[in-house]
């Protein structure tokens, strides 16, 4: 299949059922009255063929968002770090402030989730979408946000795009 198709119009390849369904997911969409977590967000795993609604609150459980570069101790370093103080300093500090124990494991965890593929999808990621997504929403912006999942094994992010009208639509893509 030509991987350059996915890039330019994530609604290629989708079944007739999967099309209908989408247009039923736009429907709600259209009637709903005002922001909800239970609004719908569509999953496209283009491995399986499948597309998938779920309802935004159970989205951080199906698709995890990674974490791990959040741990106080490396937001702090890091500030740290802009701030022009010295890295052993900063790591002192970091000790100091929260307990090497807590920075090394902090670490640790932080390079061994590296080792894990995400996807690029990132805590920050998922508060953007959730941001994004409301902010239409409250605008009277009727859009559903599509996660094309990144195939297994690939370095590829998960790709977003925002659909809207009937037939859908893309209207804007973040990668």
């Amino acid at each position: 299949m030509d991987e350059s198709k996915w890039g330019q119009d994530p609604l290629s390849g989708l079944t007739d059922m999967q099309r209908l369904g989408l247009e039923a997911a736009l429907q709600d969409v259209n009637a709903g009255d005002g922001w909800s977590w239970q609004r719908p967000v569509l999953l496209r795993n283009r491995c399986w063929m499948q597309l998938n609604r779920i309802q935004l609150d159970q989205l951080h459980r199906l698709l995890p968002p990674d974490g791990h570069a959040e741990a106080p101790e490396l937001v702090h370093y890091q500030t740290l770090l802009r701030e022009g103080v010295d890295p052993l300093m900063a790591q002192q500090t970091c000790w100091d402030e929260f307990g090497i124990n807590d920075c090394q494991r902090a670490l640790q965890t932080f390079w061994t989730s590296q080792e894990r593929p995400n996807h690029g999808w990132t805590a920050q990621r998922y508060r953007t979408l959730v941001s994004l997504y409301r902010d239409c929403i409250e605008r009277g912006i009727n859009t559903i946000p599509m996660l094309v999942l990144a195939r297994k094994g690939s370095s590829e992010p998960h790709q977003l795009h925002w659909l809207t009208g009937s037939p859908p639509v893309m209207r804007h893509t973040c990668a």
